[in-house]
């Protein structure tokens, strides 16, 4: 059952951590967040501050997923428990606190077995999901189109399949009776071929959908207008770049995967080639493989992009992290070899001294603020350099006055060097794509003399 599925009341949730590491004990919120900041102000305590990032990030997450915090535990061990993930003595510490505090559901920052699911589950006063389920919560509140729809739906029933084991006497529309062959199995059968003939009808619909965007991508791949394709983890400012450099108005929002669906827009660069820009969903430490699957379809304009911007949030003390993983999701999508832009985002976040300090950076990397639009000219200058389709040529033409179509459209479509008036002809050297010079060949002019001037000048 989704978060806040039965009103429109936030659910109390009950936030639970589990750290590799030293035990710990449990803390309510306050004490939690006051902790994190002791932890961050101490000199050297990378682990630390690592810990306290991945422990905001999880909040952020719960609160993306229009849940309302009630308290947090945190469990340090070296070992996952089997059954519970937690051990026996922090499952009954849980269970007390969600009683005293009221909660509706209980939260683990962690993929649970179906064992450990059904465990926490019968311990505890309140429903349990876990991270896998949280994400595709919101997943599911921010699907707008049809086929976003289709896709949460496939990696929720997948992610459902196999957890329905062992709950058959729970789902019994008779009562059950004893052990495991009773009504209750007849049902969980039941269920299970439902859920399965369901699978197979949303991966049928989905290839309808892939087959529909296949036919679009070749229509658009007839005429050469290449695509660059935002990346990045969620909440790095991509739709806000986005909305700087298109002016689209796509939603822009401080809460998570607030991007779902995927935006393409055509714009204009320096050189006055056609582009298309795309802002696709953002990725996440520990994301679902089913999401990746599921989305497939989704993530195809990532993968016939010609060029990737990552977005990264500079001010974020998890940058290099966040890289990692966005970088392990796109090997995942076997793009890791296409020409990729660096973009730190968000540097109107940073002091002087920080900015200082990021030209010792090694690497190619664009500075940029969306918010302030700082850098988009660069920005767009460096995605103009990186494309291979349709590039850019300097030619000479003489065309007459009476051609006024062909003198319109190179005026839209070039940058004009030069241009002389002789007569009712006009000479111009314009550089612009070879598919719109191309359409006019026949106004070229022959440059033999000019080169042997160049030569012997």
């Amino acid at each position: 059952m989704p978060l806040n599925a039965t009103g429109s009341t936030a659910e109390q949730a009950l936030l639970v951590t589990v750290v590799p590491g030293p035990p710990g004990r449990a803390l309510t919120r306050g004490a939690a967040q006051a902790r994190d900041a002791a932890k961050s102000t101490q000199s050297g305590a990378s682990a630390a501050g690592d810990e306290s990032s991945r422990l905001q990030e999880f909040r952020e997450l719960v609160l993306s997923a229009g849940a309302t915090i009630a308290a947090e535990i945190v469990q340090h061990r070296p070992k996952a428990d089997p059954a519970t993930l937690i051990g026996s003595g922090k499952v009954e510490e849980l269970s007390a606190l969600a009683a005293s505090t009221r909660a509706d559901v209980a939260i683990v920052d962690h993929d649970l077995s179906p064992t450990q699911l059904r465990n926490l589950e019968g311990a505890l006063p309140c429903r349990v999901i876990d991270r896998t389920q949280l994400i595709l919560d919101i997943f599911a509140r921010h699907a707008r189109t049809r086929e976003g729809q289709l896709q949460v739906e496939l990696a929720q029933l997948e992610y459902m399949l196999p957890r329905l084991t062992g709950r058959g006497k729970a789902m019994s529309q008779l009562g059950g009776g004893i052990g495991t062959r009773g009504p209750g199995e007849t049902q969980l059968e039941t269920d299970r071929r439902r859920i399965q003939r369901r699978v197979q009808q949303l991966r049928r619909e989905l290839e309808g959908v892939r087959r529909i965007r296949n036919q679009q991508r070749q229509r658009r791949e007839s005429v050469p207008v290449p695509t660059v394709a935002l990346v990045g983890y969620t909440n790095a400012g991509k739709s806000t770049l986005f909305n700087a450099i298109t002016r689209a108005g796509v939603l822009e929002s401080a809460r998570m995967f607030a991007t779902l669906d995927p935006k393409l827009t055509a714009i204009q660069l320096p050189s006055r080639r056609k582009i298309l820009l795309s802002d696709t969903v953002g990725f996440i430490r520990d994301l679902p493989h089913t999401l990746v699957t599921s989305f497939r379809a989704t993530l195809e304009e990532v993968r016939k992009a010609e060029v990737l911007v990552h977005v990264r949030d500079v001010s974020s003390p998890m940058n290099d992290e966040h890289k990692a993983e966005v970088e392990k999701v796109l090997g995942e999508l076997d793009v890791l070899d296409k020409p990729r832009l660096e973009v730190f985002n968000k540097i109107d976040l940073l002091s002087d001294e920080e900015r200082a300090s990021l030209q010792t950076m090694h690497g190619p990397w664009i500075p940029v603020s969306a918010k302030e639009r700082i850098g988009l000219d660069a920005l767009m200058e460096q995605i103009d350099a990186e494309l291979i389709q349709d590039p850019i040529l300097e030619q000479r033409l003489q065309i007459p006055q009476s051609e006024g179509d062909a003198l319109a459209a190179l005026e839209a479509g070039t940058v004009i060097r030069d241009r002389e008036y002789l007569g009712n002809l006009v000479q111009m050297t314009v550089a612009g794509p070879a598919s719109l010079l191309g359409r006019y060949r026949r106004f070229r002019l022959k440059v033999r003399g000019s080169a042997h001037k160049e030569q012997t000048g």
